[in-house]
């Protein structure tokens, strides 16, 4: 019969005690990589050497030429919540190391066969462990510093090593762990084998954008912007450095963001959300800006005790925090040329080779071409009366072979500054090159800055209707009306329910029927954002609702436009802050540099 009595409290074994904490503090290879290394700095070193075997599954071994230990104080160091970096409950207000609660090591070494070899001064000591079981400390040789090597993680609790992943994606997590600490701490040196093949080689005494480009890739140093900031309101200041990626280089993976504090790689929403302000309609939605943020603060001014990994911080100011961000990197990008750039030549297309745009076209064809094209050029053209070119008689010498007699040679009229292509582009120059411009794309950021300005200082203007515009919608879609009724009336549209599926319109924004947009077509598509949770709340909501608006009103591909248009709309570019994407995210314009231009010739 079973017994219905509780069970009896009792204390866990300090093995037991300290496999539970691995389970929080070590999850996988790159968190040893990350705690020893942590430790290695928090010693003083100025070089850190990481070796990983089989993607750090069966070798994490960390060196560093630190302060080191002596050898009496080995096995403490093994020990759970045994550190030197804390003395006192105060001491956690102000905590200026990595590490800081001890227990890394002990939990370590509760699931691996773990060694440590360190000199402080003039001896040399090493202890060993197998399953947290700590050896006798023994003499040993070697340079100053220590020397931590993991063998064989998670050897004694296999249901915690099934769950690693492959030993290329164990050592990828365990690269990254120490790119981040390296970007952050410019003048140590690094250095990372991976089964004896060097993957990292840093020199120290790098200054933090050398460090940064090193670690990134240095073909991202003219993709990549300096991002300042000095706040000093009370005795929680903060000091800002980093780097902001253009947005033609944003990615779908938010692993190319890299945010530190005081040193410490952390993940926090505040400056999550700060990055994310800053680039809003520059990128595309559901992609990352590439970003560097490195920030310095008192101790006192974060809390770093609230994760278990210590990846995620608490400030006592986030409001400073996010501020501060999303300031100093709106102003980097608005001083910035954001305008992406065409690119490379595609692959097997050399410097000076012909590039194919379009197919071949028939031999004889283009040498009528090529005549016609000489004759325009040295003015052995046509002409109709008043000097105007007959383009009539220029397109049937192409088509038919024969050049027309001509008048006596003259130069041809100046070129237009501005031309559009195919009614949906624009191109034009300017002291970098050609800029081509997608005319809805530019035209939409126009209107949609122009409303967010407008609507800031009251609700739009509005238009009555002689009779209500009649909309028939599905009950679920008019049930969310009253969700979007407060944006409604901030944008000039009144609406009311005329019948269990019917909504009239009343009044309708004059801007929007200056654009020709159709009060029905609108409203619609606007129910049926809000019935696909497509709007978000506050804010954000009246934001998509402009982005909305101004894509409707703006010019569209196909639009024919004038020369006074073409040139007030190339104009507006260069006034209209964030001109170089739309809402969206989408680039407005594209440059092909000079020296893009002298490849494709042959000039390079």
């Amino acid at each position: 019969m079973t017994s219905l009595a509780s069970p009896r409290i009792r204390l866990l074994p300090p093995l037991v005690a300290c496999q539970i904490a691995a389970g929080e503090v070590v999850e996988r290879p790159a968190s040893v990589v990350k705690e020893l290394i942590e430790n290695a700095l928090d010693a003083r070193a100025t070089r850190v050497v990481v070796e990983l075997e089989q993607g750090g599954i069966e070798l994490v071994r960390v060196s560093d030429d630190g302060r080191g230990m002596p050898a009496e104080d080995l096995p403490l160091a093994l020990a759970a919540h045994a550190t030197s970096k804390i003395a006192s409950v105060a001491d956690l207000d102000r905590i200026g190391t990595l590490g800081f609660r001890g227990e890394a090591l002990a939990s370590i070494a509760s699931v691996s066969r773990l060694s440590i070899r360190s000199r402080a001064g003039e001896g040399a000591g090493e202890v060993s462990s197998e399953g947290g079981m700590v050896g006798e400390v023994r003499p040993a040789s070697g340079p100053g510093g220590t020397s931590v090597t993991v063998r064989n993680l998670f050897f004694n609790t296999p249901a915690r090593r099934k769950f690693l992943r492959t030993p290329a994606t164990e050592q990828d997590r365990c690269v990254d762990a120490v790119r981040a600490l390296a970007m952050s701490h410019p003048l140590v040196g690094f250095r990372a084998t991976v089964d004896g093949r060097a993957v990292i080689d840093l020199p120290a005494d790098q200054t933090p954008h050398d460090r940064a480009l090193a670690v990134l890739g240095a073909e991202l140093k003219d993709q990549l912007v300096e991002v300042h900031a000095d706040r000093y309101d009370d005795a929680r200041g903060l000091t800002l450095w980093g780097l902001a990626g253009l947005p033609s280089i944003a990615r779908a993976s938010a692993r190319v963001q890299h945010v530190f504090v005081n040193g410490r790689a952390v993940r926090d929403r505040t400056i999550q959300h700060a990055i994310a302000e800053a680039y809003r309609g520059l990128i595309e939605p559901g992609r990352y800006a590439t970003v560097v943020v490195m920030i310095e603060m008192s101790p006192e001014g974060v809390d770093v005790n609230v994760h278990p990994q210590k990846a995620e911080v608490r400030f006592r100011d986030s409001g400073l925090v996010h501020s501060t961000v999303l300031g100093a990197l709106r102003r980097a990008l608005h001083q910035a040329d954001l305008t992406p750039r065409v690119g490379h030549l595609r692959p097997g297309v050399r410097p000076g080779s012909p590039v194919e745009v379009l197919p071949p076209p028939d031999p004889a064809a283009a040498g009528r071409a090529a005549t016609a094209f000489v004759d325009f050029f040295t003015g052995n053209v046509p002409r109709q009366s008043g000097g105007r070119f007959d383009y009539d008689a220029i397109r049937s010498a192409v088509e038919g072979g024969e050049a027309p007699a001509a008048p006596e040679p003259t130069l041809p009229a100046p070129a237009p500054s501005h031309l559009q292509v195919h009614n949906s582009y624009v191109i034009t120059q300017d002291e970098q090159g050609v800029v081509i411009i997608d005319q809805h794309a530019l035209h939409e950021r126009v209107m949609f800055e122009y409303l967010v300005a407008r609507i800031a200082q009251s609700p739009l203007e509005s238009q009555r209707l002689l009779t209500p515009a009649l909309i028939d919608l599905e009950p679920a879609v008019l049930a969310r009306l009253p969700e979007i009724e407060p944006i409604l009336g901030r944008i000039g549209v009144e609406a009311q329910p005329m019948g269990p599926r019917t909504l009239g319109v009343h009044a309708f924004p004059t801007f929007l029927f200056d654009r020709g947009v159709e009060p029905d077509e609108f409203v619609r598509d606007l129910l049926a954002k809000a019935e696909g949770g497509e709007l978000g709340g506050g804010e954000d909501a009246l934001r998509e609702v402009l982005d909305m608006m101004a894509c409707k009103a703006a010019v569209k591909a196909g639009d024919h436009l004038s020369g006074p248009e073409l040139s007030e709309l190339v104009k507006l570019r260069e006034s209209v802050e964030r001109s170089s994407n739309c809402p969206h995210g989408r680039p407005t314009s594209v440059r092909l540099t000079i020296r893009e231009l002298e490849r494709l010739f042959g000039r390079a």
